[in-house]
């Protein structure tokens, strides 16, 4: 077709960071089709649903076209009604649309209004991980410099905040040590915590393609997942026992003593002391689980799990069936404990691989984009508040606005119930999304932006992968640091930037440690193929070659016991009651399903949010569909399905639709050091519905 153009771009949706192919129908500004190139480097070639068919959300009739702004906001605050009057337009009985110009004139005026009253912490900035770099990067130094307060935060807060805490704390960089690539070169690979093929994919089809020729993996979960199929060692274990068993697996290498002595002594401190904690820990033998009826069998598995481990050259994957409990941030160190005692890091075909969620989590918290690190990890001048503790702020009265991009914080963070209170007593919610959304509906200002196929931009994926991205299709709308500037200008900020290549070449002068090699005409240049941060004169596909990324260089051990509690404690105490639920993703829906829901194609596949039970369990639901309720709240009705693939007691649900309600469900319960909601296990009562 003589209109067809071929655009090359980055997928919008999961932390893989697919390189993906566009047909587009130029005369009609239409995506007409989505594929991958053969020599992409991250996709191979291949996409999953979403990547293929997860586009028509472009076209959707519930885009944000038009900015909007609430009419009982203005019925409240008659001068902005005044100052902007001339651009509103009736829109229904909730709103006015207007222009961009009243949208943040309103927004500034408030802002203003807001902070003289109630001084400069009284604003926070939440969001980001799913834009590109620049709007990153500008949203937090708007708020930090212009707006002078410290609070940002991004949805790393409810995933992988704990794989940053953890890896920093223990090897000095909170990211993925290996391209995805060099799982071709290892011998072992142990999942854990991550449902890689509905999550991650192209990332699994590699596993999968290794697995079946060597026979060398180990899948840790709660539920027999798809990727148990493929494991040589099918380990299913209790809820809450992440950090249990990875230092059982510690356990049996020293007792073993199969640790990688020189090693230790060359690139690590605190073995001796971490040795000695965990030979006298009784929660770290193995032969514990001989006590926990239904698990018995992995007192032997675990010894033969960690010789293997030890002995070869091993990847460790996770995903946030790891970093959603109590103690997400301590089972990260425990996996990098692993790596430092057998040598299984700093080189090809042995790594640790946290699989980051959103396209951009990785690329926003290099920008710095959280309340304790400036942009490249850099201390900031001011600490400020993670997003449960701002939530907090709301409800004490002391933060009065809130600037919200792309995320969906009142769907997808947890104790739901009390966020809807806590929002009810913000004086601004202003929201820059690409869908009229939960936390947009709730917008006091909404600015509809574009999305990733409609713009320029970078995007880091969760190997460190910097892609360039490029429009698919034309669009009037703003990118998201086009309103940020605006809204600087009318704060009395100085940013000039004519376009997003501006904004980026101030992020390379900024965070020169990771970005500095990494301009627009070369990732231009290298579009299918990406750089790996830190990129120089060359990228660098390998972290921790000759030196970790610490202050000194070396990896640090930093034991921390395992803790009994929940199904453990009920099943050793011969008390096991009720159900115990975990959630997670299908692979047709991304988190809260903005864009995907939005796509025929894949709303068709999974309309709502289904509960799995047990076979052995199905004599108890006896209804089509059942309320599950906690003490913090409950959900909808929900879709009961029978399966074999999960233990008796367990419970699984995705958490895609806002109406399931299923975040209602868990309260304030999180990891103790980072504030990452513990999503992955809390215990339910089953109403029918």
């Amino acid at each position: 077709m003589e209109n067809t153009q071929t655009i090359d771009s980055v997928c919008t949706y999961c932390g893989v960071g697919c390189d993906i192919a566009a047909n587009v129908d130029t005369e009609a500004n239409k995506v007409v089709k989505i594929f991958a190139h053969p020599d992409g480097v991250v996709s191979q070639g291949k996409l999953c649903i979403k990547g293929k068919y997860g586009y028509d959300f472009l076209e959707s009739a519930n885009r944000l076209r038009t900015p909007r702004i609430k009419k009982s906001f203005l019925e409240k605050n008659p001068a902005i009604k005044e100052a902007v009057a001339a651009s509103l337009v009736d829109f229904d009985a909730t709103w006015y649309e207007c222009d961009l110009d009243a949208a943040t004139t309103a927004c500034a005026m408030k802002l203003k209004e807001i902070q003289e009253r109630y001084g400069r912490k009284s604003v926070a900035s939440i969001g980001g991980a799913r834009t590109s770099c620049e709007s990153s990067y500008l949203f937090q130094k708007f708020t930090r410099h212009t707006l002078n307060s410290p609070h940002v935060d991004n949805c790393a807060r409810v995933c992988h905040s704990p794989s940053l805490k953890g890896m920093r704390a223990t090897i000095g960089e909170g990211a993925a040590t290996n391209p995805y690539n060099d799982i071709y070169n290892v011998d072992f690979m142990i999942v854990i915590g991550s449902n890689t093929t509905e999550a991650h994919p192209i990332i699994a089809n590699r596993i999968l393609d290794v697995a079946r020729e060597k026979d060398n993996l180990a899948v840790f979960d709660v539920r027999e997942i798809k990727l148990h199929r493929f494991a040589k060692y099918k380990a299913i274990i209790p809820h809450e026992t992440n950090l249990m068993v990875l230092n059982m697996l510690a356990f049996v290498i020293i007792e073993e003593e199969l640790y990688d002595e020189s090693f230790i002594a060359d690139r690590t401190k605190g073995f001796l002391e971490f040795k000695e904690k965990i030979l006298n820990d009784p929660f770290a033998k193995p032969e514990y689980f001989e006590q926990i009826e239904g698990y018995e069998y992995m007192a032997k598995m675990i010894r033969k799990i960690a010789r293997e481990y030890a002995l070869k050259k091993s990847m460790i994957f996770w995903g946030l069936g790891i970093t959603e409990h109590l103690d997400g941030s301590y089972a990260v160190m425990a996996i990098t404990h692993l790596a430092l005692m057998t040598g299984n890091v700093g080189k090809s075909g042995a790594g640790l691989m946290p699989l980051r969620g959103q396209n951009n989590v990785q690329g926003t918290c290099d920008m710095g984009m959280l309340p304790y690190y400036d942009p490249d990890y850099q201390e900031p001048k001011e600490v400020g508040l993670m997003t449960p503790q701002l939530i907090d702020e709301m409800l004490e009265g002391r933060l009065k606005a809130v600037l919200n991009m792309g995320e969906d914080i009142t769907h997808i963070h947890p104790n739901l119930n009390k966020i809807d209170k806590a929002f009810n007593e913000l004086e601004l919610l202003f929201v820059q999304e690409v869908m009229m959304n939960d936390v947009a509906s709730r917008g006091d200002i909404v600015v509809g932006v574009k999305s990733a196929y409609e713009k320029m931009g970078v995007y880091v994926n969760a190997m460190r992968r910097l892609h360039l991205s490029q429009p698919l299709v034309a669009s009037d709308l703003p990118d998201d640091w086009e309103v940020l500037q605006m809204l600087d200008n009318k704060m009395g900020g100085d940013a000039s930037y004519n376009s997003s290549q501006d904004v980026w070449q101030e992020v390379q002068r900024v965070a020169y440690r990771r970005f500095s090699g990494a301009d627009y005409h070369r990732l231009e240049k290298y579009r299918k193929r990406g750089l790996q941060w830190p990129v120089h004169t060359e990228d660098t596909p390998i972290l921790h070659q000759l030196d970790f990324r610490t202050p000194d260089g070396y990896g640090y051990f930093k034991y921390k016991q395992y803790e009994q509690r929940g199904m453990v404690q009920e099943i050793v105490e011969n008390k096991l009651t009720g159900y115990y639920l975990t959630t997670g993703r299908t692979l047709a829906h991304y988190n809260n399903a903005a864009q995907t829901k939005e796509s025929r194609r894949l709303s068709e596949r999974y309309d709502e949010d289904i509960l799995l039970v047990s076979e052995a369990d199905a004599h108890e639901f006896t209804s089509e569909k059942v309320i599950l309720k906690s003490e913090y709240g409950q959900t909808t009705p929900l879709t009961v399905k029978i399966t074999d693939k999960i233990k008796s007691k367990t419970l699984f649900v995705t958490f895609h639709h806002k109406r399931s309600k299923v975040n209602a469900l868990f309260g304030d319960a999180r990891d103790e050091l980072i504030l990452t909601a513990a999503f992955k296990s809390i215990k339910v009562d089953v109403i029918p519905a």
